[in-house]
């Protein structure tokens, strides 16, 4: 199955700073790969109209429902979520790790979730900008994260 992440109203390239962030240029957001923190996939220019990202997921059965396994999917204590990572890109193409915001699966009716694994996707659909004005960062709960189940047409 596709987990889908659609994401609007990014923050722009350049962060001003405030509480617990680091003032930051040439920003960018990409998802981390499952257990490699400085590795992304999919970066977008932080200035970007919008993001998606596409994820491969395979549904497994487990002794509380379903569970998601995927090269994207990270499996912590608490609970499997996806890392979306915000970076800074300098000159030479190098990548810097500014922060992190975290989907996680537990947030998700258990109605959608078995209704995306009979579809077939999974959609994830976010803003990624603060009321400050800076990126969204840490756990991002419903409301600030709406799921559904969309058929993927095969």
């Amino acid at each position: 199955m596709e987990i889908r992440i659609e994401a609007s109203d990014l923050p722009g390239r350049a962060v001003a700073p405030g509480p617990d962030f680091p003032a930051a240029g040439n920003v960018h957001i990409g998802v981390q790969r499952k257990d490699r923190p400085g590795e992304w996939t999919g970066l977008h220019r932080g200035d970007a109209l919008s993001a998606g990202w596409t994820l491969e997921a395979v549904a497994v059965p487990a002794a509380g429902g379903t569970e998601l396994e995927g090269p994207c999917i990270q499996d912590r204590l608490g609970g499997r979520f996806v890392f979306l990572a915000w970076v800074t890109v300098d000159a030479a193409g190098v990548t810097d790790m500014l922060r992190r915001a975290k989907l996680m699966f537990a947030d998700i009716p258990p109605e959608t979730l078995d209704a995306a694994v009979r579809g077939g996707r999974l959609t994830a659909r976010l803003r990624l900008t603060t009321a400050e004005g800076r990126p969204v960062c840490g756990r991002v709960r419903p409301p600030l994260v709406t799921w559904s189940a969309q058929d993927d047409g095969s």
